[in-house]
């Protein structure tokens, strides 16, 4: 079988069960579902005040890969203050996707601005390597961005393609927004970093993108494919968009 880009993000999940002190729907069971279905691994994005994932939801799923999903992957999204910094050097996922979110940001929305995020940004790159977990960057689709991650030793990016995803309605516009996310991916590509791509990705818009850049390593998905799997079910989802992305 082909190895998946497909990264479920179960913020969502998390977000559904906070609306009542019960534990379903459980978070791990619906990562556990997703990754038997071909998924290649679970993203969460836990946020200081727990309105979604929670640091206790960090560590279930990271014992849940570590015991029975051993080829699949954790990635941690977050800023990288102090409190984060210490989740992800006790979570050990994987990947640390370090993201310059304000803590009351509903969501991820623009990437770093290397010119002014750098001292941050080095100091917890450095941290995260000491712990061998794999950095990633949340880089605007900008094909200068690349080259700034890299000079402070990321290993790979993430593009933000939400500004693609809102295009939805609009080819012209989407056509516009997508070539900005290709070369800014294939200046990473050519820089030797590992592509991921990410927000407002749905099996309606990923076949243009993957068949533009298909190095794109990692496509971590959750709004969308949470409102997929509502109509389709987790692991019929997860063949959607792997269908989308070319694998299946």
């Amino acid at each position: 079988m082909t190895t998946s880009r497909l990264s479920v993000n179960v913020n969502a999940i998390a977000m559904l069960r906070n609306r009542r002190d019960l534990p379903w729907p459980s978070v791990t069971g619906l990562a556990a579902i997703a990754m038997e279905a071909g998924a290649k691994g679970i993203t969460v994005h836990p946020r200081p005040d727990e309105r979604h994932i929670r640091k206790t939801d960090v560590f279930d799923l990271a014992d849940l890969i570590e015991s029975r999903y051993a080829n699949k992957e954790l990635c941690l999204e977050g800023y990288p203050s102090d409190d984060f910094l210490k989740l992800v050097e006790e979570a050990r996922p994987d990947q640390v996707l370090f993201v310059p979110d304000d803590p009351d940001q509903t969501t991820s929305d623009h990437g770093w601005q290397f010119d002014r995020d750098t001292s941050r940004l080095a100091d917890a790159i450095a941290a995260a390597k000491d712990w061998a977990v794999t950095v990633s960057l949340f880089c605007d689709p900008d094909p200068d961005a690349p080259e700034q991650a890299a000079g402070l030793g990321a290993e790979r990016i993430e593009i933000y393609t939400g500004p693609y995803g809102a295009c939805h309605d609009d080819f012209t516009a989407a056509a516009e927004e997508l070539d900005k996310v290709v070369k800014t991916a294939e200046r990473a590509y050519a820089l030797g970093l590992g592509v991921n791509a990410g927000h407002d990705l749905t099996v309606a818009n990923i076949p243009e993108l993957i068949a533009r850049a298909p190095f794109i390593r990692e496509m971590s998905i959750g709004h969308g494919f949470t409102a997929d799997a509502l109509i389709h079910g987790f692991a019929e989802s997860v063949r959607r968009f792997r269908h989308a992305m070319g694998e299946v």
